[in-house]
């Protein structure tokens, strides 16, 4: 049996030997390499192609979501497992998005690190049960929020973005050549339309589709 080689990427050297012990238990486990930074985790994967990398992504320098981004983009075949402190949807959205090919919490029961590292080296994703619950359903709430934002007209959703990005309806009036009356009629009929009542709730939405418009 061919055993699995780990790069464990971490900056605090007493989490990676916790991570060791728990890996080197496992039969399946072969070499365990361990580096404590974004940019050394890319100089090695360069140097010494590992079956998966194991990544925190709380880290100095370059940070973790950066570090699977550059490594995917280089090397599409990196497999990687995110082993992260982090229990919030957005992180473990994010790292998946960036090419990462599982999350796990570090709150997880020891014997889950193994079996995600083995799962992930087979050609598989691997996703904690709690948060993979949580990405089912937000994946079910951004489909139907896609499905109510096709609904809008090509005016109203021009006047749904910039309400969305914090522009006053007197301000998306004056933008768009349209009385105050108009923008205000097309804000009610937006809201309707996908079904929210508040401001908070329509840019919610807005954040979820990257509609939202980001100094540069």
């Amino acid at each position: 049996m061919t055993k699995i080689s780990v790069l464990l990427v971490d900056d605090h050297a007493v989490v990676r030997e916790g991570y060791k012990s728990y890996l080197s238990l496992s039969e399946k486990i072969g070499k365990i390499y361990e580096v404590d930074c974004g940019e050394k985790a890319c100089q090695h994967y360069m140097e010494q192609p590992v079956d998966v990398v194991v990544m925190d992504l709380s880290m100095p320098g370059m940070g973790g979501l950066e570090c699977i981004r550059r490594l995917i983009s280089r090397y599409p075949q990196c497999k990687i497992l995110v082993f992260s402190i982090h229990n919030e949807l957005i992180y473990a959205t994010r790292a998946i998005k960036s090419g990462a090919k599982g999350y796990i919490s570090k709150s997880s029961a020891p014997e889950t690190l193994v079996i995600a590292v083995s799962s992930i080296a087979q050609g598989h994703t691997y996703i904690d049960s709690a948060m993979a619950q949580k990405l089912a359903v937000n994946i079910i709430t951004e489909q139907d929020d896609e499905y109510k934002i096709k609904q809008l007209s090509p005016r109203e959703f021009d006047v749904f973005c910039l309400l969305a990005n914090g522009h006053s309806p007197r301000d998306v009036a004056e933008k768009l050549h349209l009385s105050y009356k108009t923008i205000c009629n097309h804000s009610t009929a937006i809201k309707e339309k996908l079904a929210v009542k508040t401001m908070t709730e329509l840019t919610l939405i807005a954040t979820r589709h990257s509609l939202i418009e980001v100094d540069k």
